[in-house]
């Protein structure tokens, strides 16, 4: 199996304390997600974009999470338009040398 990032991102607008107080409740349930590495959330307020880079442990990870309920209130909220759905495989080699955080294990 090989990891794989997701990389979305979108337009928002809300003022950015709005959105941090938007996006504060779904960090325990994206984190809880099965097979989610890491996630770093992403943040633009001068063109008032944000999203997000994720690691999975796999393609079928990654596929379970793009159909669950988290992704289907995102896409959804009225808020938020002009997404762009990303998938990527890792480069773990070359990754390594330049310390990006490959190959983690799957957090308790």
């Amino acid at each position: 199996m090989s990891q794989k990032i997701l990389q979305i991102n979108f337009k928002f607008n809300l003022s950015r304390t709005d959105y941090e107080a938007a996006t504060a409740p779904l960090a325990e349930p994206i984190a809880a997600v099965p097979g989610l590495l890491w996630k770093v959330w992403l943040l633009n307020e001068a063109d008032q974009e944000s999203g997000g880079i994720y690691l999975f442990t796999d393609s079928q990870s990654l596929d379970a999470f793009l159909q669950s309920d988290i992704v289907a209130g995102i896409v959804s909220h009225p808020a938020l338009s002009d997404f762009s759905v990303k998938q990527f495989d890792v480069m773990a080699d070359a990754s390594k040398v330049t310390r990006g955080p490959v190959g983690t294990a799957v957090p308790a």
